[in-house]
């Protein structure tokens, strides 16, 4: 079952969203710091309160969560260079590390983008890092296609 992200849903959150940073920092340690999350309890209440953003969680047994999808509405108007337009960003995917491969990525992708879709987005962004060729893949079979890159030198 995917549903709207809630409060009671804040430990679970927190369980994933350090997976998430484990694998960055594993592949970045010079970018991410093991063991910590992108957001803190405090944060995650004020983004479920957000009325830009939603969080959709795919629950298994009792209130588990299989997995998570980040979303903020970006909304582009009046922009001198640009098309006025909608655009869904996935901030963060998440699925937890006992259920990969069994469909949990796909199902929360198709949601977001019927959600998008329902929206009258124009396009579903997202970004995500070299580090991670698996997610790469997976966004790549999911129909993305890049449109813009960042390029690095590190310097030390």
């Amino acid at each position: 079952m995917i549903r709207r992200a809630e409060q009671k849903d804040i430990p679970e959150l927190l369980r994933l969203l350090l997976q998430v940073n484990n694998v960055h920092a594993a592949g970045r340690p010079d970018l991410f710091r093991k063991d910590r999350r992108k957001y803190g309890a405090a944060e995650l209440e004020e983004i479920l309160r957000d009325g830009e953003k939603a969080v959709f969680v795919m629950t298994g047994d009792g209130d588990r969560i299989r997995g998570y999808a980040f979303t903020e509405t970006q909304r582009h108007q009046g922009e001198s260079n640009q098309t006025d337009r909608v655009t869904l960003y996935i901030d963060d995917i998440c699925v937890d590390e006992i259920c990969r491969g069994q469909g949990v990525g796909k199902a929360l992708f198709a949601h977001v983008t019927a959600y998008a879709r329902d929206m009258g987005c124009h396009n579903l962004t997202l970004n995500v890092w070299c580090l991670n060729p698996g997610a790469m893949k997976f966004y790549e079979a999911m129909g993305m296609k890049p449109y813009k890159i960042g390029m690095e030198t590190v310097l030390d």
